[in-house]
């Protein structure tokens, strides 16, 4: 008979995975659709790695094609250096997780092995070999590559579940409002009455366009509610509360809030540039006080805020946490986040997301963290037999359920 232990691992390696947020898309966004060697090697946190072992010029890594650039990162990575870091690592486990022999080093072979992958079926592969059922993107109408996609009428993939990602006119409100003005909305810099009716359309019609299942937006750490000095503060301000919260409402979607992102603070990385700050986290506890009848969904960004986040989540039950979010994706911390989740809010929160923006992650991403999560449940199911408490198996695939989406899709449908 199998033990306590083994039976958790074996739920927590057969429940299928709703993953709540990544940059993913299917293989019909073209380009925006990235997969394959080349493209797990560029990801950024591997270009930002690079450079620390690299004394190549920023501007002559950037002027090469995308196969010099990864044949750069492989040597200096995972060649002249033992692959040892967090995203290294991923590659190998993904790439032996498909099948492939890392121990020969051969970048060529791996590459005519990707050569030979339809997107389609290789899509399909990924998502079983990670145990994932459904993808939850990010789409942007304000990114010029994936706008005209939905507008010729596309209808969406039953594997991707998508989400409105409104970072633009929050954050750089007089500026978006000349392409909202351009796509026959209209609306003016100045917020008054009749700009804000037509944010609202604006909302509404792409969120019945491509069907969003939240609406979102990263902040910088000294996002302000309400707003303390400055136009730009107020303008955001003023959105949120008269445009994004009166709509999700309307449409009973989530607002997800992702604060706590420095943008380009070394611009010569370009997207691996981005840092971390402390946030101030006083603007989300009064978002959830004062709108209790908006649902929001927080990852945050620094370490440092995750405590005073999860302390927040047991006061408000407009509140979902989910995910350790780009620099918490490493698994030491996500052994500790999880545990302390746990510990104070048990079992309504989602432990992580992938955050993948190249589809070949979902495989190491969700590999590592059921690694971790058996841990954490095996150790928190054994406290509680010593307890007197001896969980079914049942109860442990609901628990294990819940955690990997299924208490994020009640909340949302709440």
């Amino acid at each position: 008979m199998p033990t306590l232990a083994e039976k958790v691992h074996k739920i927590i390696l057969d429940t299928p995975v709703f993953d709540v947020h990544t940059h993913l898309c299917p293989p019909a966004f073209a380009e925006l659709f990235l997969w394959g060697i080349d493209d797990l090697l560029t990801y950024h946190y591997l270009v930002a790695e690079a450079f620390r072992q690299s004394d190549v010029p920023y501007e002559k890594f950037w002027a090469m094609s995308k196969t010099e650039q990864a044949d750069l990162i492989w040597d200096e990575l995972f060649i002249k250096h033992s692959p040892i870091s967090e995203a290294c690592r991923g590659v190998l486990t993904t790439l032996s997780m498909l099948g492939l022999d890392v121990k020969k080093r051969d970048l060529p072979a791996i590459r005519k092995w990707f050569a030979k992958q339809d997107p389609d079926d290789y899509l399909n592969r990924c998502m079983e070999l990670a145990n994932v059922k459904t993808i939850c993107m990010t789409n942007s109408p304000f990114d010029d590559l994936e706008r005209p996609i939905w507008e010729k009428g596309y209808k969406g993939d039953s594997r991707f579940a998508p989400a409105l990602r409104i970072d633009p006119f929050l954050l750089n409100w007089p500026q978006t409002s000349v392409s909202l003005k351009n796509w026959g909305y209209d609306v003016s810099a100045d917020l008054n009455q009749k700009t804000l009716s037509e944010v609202r359309r604006f909302l509404s019609d792409w969120t019945k366009k491509i069907g969003a299942h939240y609406v979102m937006v990263s902040l910088p750490p000294d996002f302000r509610f309400p707003a303390e000095r400055g136009p730009k503060e107020s303008d955001c301000v003023r959105l949120i509360e008269h445009a994004v919260l009166p709509h999700c409402r309307e449409f009973n979607i989530p607002f997800a809030l992702m604060p706590g992102v420095k943008r380009s603070i070394n611009p010569q990385l370009k997207l691996a540039g981005d840092g971390v700050g402390l946030s101030d986290l006083q603007p989300l506890a009064t978002l959830c006080a004062q709108f209790p009848e908006n649902k929001f969904t927080v990852t945050i960004l620094s370490r440092e805020n995750q405590f005073e986040l999860t302390v927040l989540a047991r006061k408000f039950r407009n509140l979902h946490v989910f995910g350790c979010w780009w620099f918490n994706n490493n698994p030491s911390i996500i052994d500790q986040l999880t545990r302390m989740r746990i510990e104070m809010l048990g079992l309504s929160f989602t432990p992580q997301h992938s955050d993948a923006r190249v589809l070949d992650q979902l495989i190491y991403k969700w590999s590592h963290t059921r690694e971790v999560l058996s841990w954490v449940l095996m150790e928190k199911y054994d406290d509680l037999v010593y307890s007197g408490w001896h969980p079914t198996e049942a109860e442990i695939k609901r628990d294990v359920a819940d955690l990997f989406g299924g208490a994020f899709e009640k909340f949302c449908k709440s």
